[in-house]
């Protein structure tokens, strides 16, 4: 199996690939899987091999889910992976924004030139008083991996935290500390909260939902951090709210050219993920996806397919990806009877306008038969699994 690279890749990850049975690397112009960070490919031709991509990190932006799903290409994400480097950074930022610090240190910089620092600073240090944030109330926007780490790290730091998700895992729920309030209103957040802090997937939905009427709703001098896509935020109601000082301040991973100029805002260069751990991190389980997808057809973590686990029992195992519509699987099992195939295990999920189904067999299949699959109607994919130890 060959791995194309597209982005520099933790070796962490890349050793999980056992060279006989993998090749990686950034030059095949065939390859069965990628393996991607931050590199756009939606302008990119892909391989007829291309059985499965994944991004290495939360966000998917940067691949055509709809092709890609059209073409029966599992989109794979590392939910979690980068979790902890971005909580500690919004820590980071709940600091920076309540003390000034960042002002403070440019301003002690500037005194380079003064005779008499020590006595400088005990003067003009009153200009950089800030709350602490024990005490507040924070609002978190989104309860996923970062969203729910977040929120803890915020309750033990003895802040008041409000989280909304209608969306929230049982997973999220169980770890979410019982002293969070859950709201199921997010203009309850907007309303009593002092700092908000935004983790939600950047979608259809979510685009722009920081607008002029969200902020209007907000406490006065309220903090704003964005650490998870820039365009969450209406760009232009945000600087008119800060230019009205309806913000305190506004802290974005991501920033742009008219932010640089604006009072109160403090811009970080994309760090969110910017640690050796999370790198590591996010390597490993995106190889460890693409070798659970490409040898056994499992699929756990993709953002365009169902989820879909099944130890294989039997020799072989058929794939398929099709269309998500009536009858499909049971005209597929009764093609498979007909042709004298008993079907030994069987698990198909549907997600959306797409299904995906394993079916186990210990009797032969052919070639031809696995052609006549693909040409169905409604089939997008097939592929066969054989596993001779079984």
């Amino acid at each position: 199996m060959r791995v194309k690279l597209l982005n520099k890749i933790s070796l962490h990850g890349l050793k999980r690939f056992d060279a006989e049975g993998y090749l990686y690397g950034e030059e095949f112009e065939e390859y069965d899987a990628i393996l991607v960070r931050s590199a756009k490919l939606h302008d990119m031709s892909f391989s007829k091999e291309l059985k499965c991509i994944a991004r290495a990190g939360a966000g998917v932006n940067n691949i055509p889910l709809d092709r890609c799903s059209e073409e029966g290409i599992v989109v794979f994400n590392t939910p979690g992976a980068n979790a902890n480097a971005v909580k500690e950074l919004v820590i980071a930022g709940l600091l920076l924004s309540a003390r000034k610090l960042v002002q403070g240190i440019n301003w002690v910089k500037s005194l380079c030139e003064e005779a008499d620092v020590a006595q400088l600073v005990e003067k003009g240090k009153a200009n950089f008083v800030g709350p602490e944030i024990a005490g507040k109330k924070l609002g978190v926007i989104g309860l996923g991996a970062i969203g729910v780490k977040v929120a803890n790290a915020a309750a033990a730091l003895d802040m008041e935290v409000y989280g909304y998700d209608p969306y929230i895992s049982v997973q999220a729920a169980w770890t979410l500390k019982a002293r969070i309030h859950h709201v199921k209103n997010v203009r309850q957040i907007f309303e009593e909260c002092d700092y908000i802090t935004l983790h939600v997937p950047c979608n259809e939905h979510t685009k722009g939902m920081i607008d002029a009427q969200a902020l209007s709703s907000m406490k006065e001098n309220v903090r704003l951090f964005n650490f998870a896509r820039g365009e969450l935020v209406d760009e232009n109601a945000l600087i008119e709210a800060l230019q009205a000082e309806k913000l305190a301040a506004y802290v974005t991973d991501f920033p742009s050219k008219r932010l640089l100029t604006v009072e109160r805002v403090i811009a970080l260069p994309h760090l969110g993920a910017s640690t050796p751990e999370s790198e590591d991190n996010c390597a490993l389980m995106a190889a460890d996806e693409i070798i659970e997808y490409l040898q056994y057809g499992n699929i756990k973590n993709s953002v365009n397919m169902p989820e879909v686990q099944m130890p294989q029992e039997a020799k072989y195992r058929i794939c398929i990806i099709n269309k998500n519509i009536p009858d499909m699987i049971s005209s597929v099992a009764a093609k498979l009877s007909a042709e004298g195939i008993n079907i030994e295990n069987m698990v198909s999920k549907g997600r959306g306008d797409y299904a995906y189904t394993i079916l186990e067999t210990n009797d032969e299949i052919s070639l031809e038969l696995l052609e006549r699959m693909r040409q169905r109607e409604g089939i997008v994919r097939v592929r066969i699994i054989v596993q001779d130890h079984v």
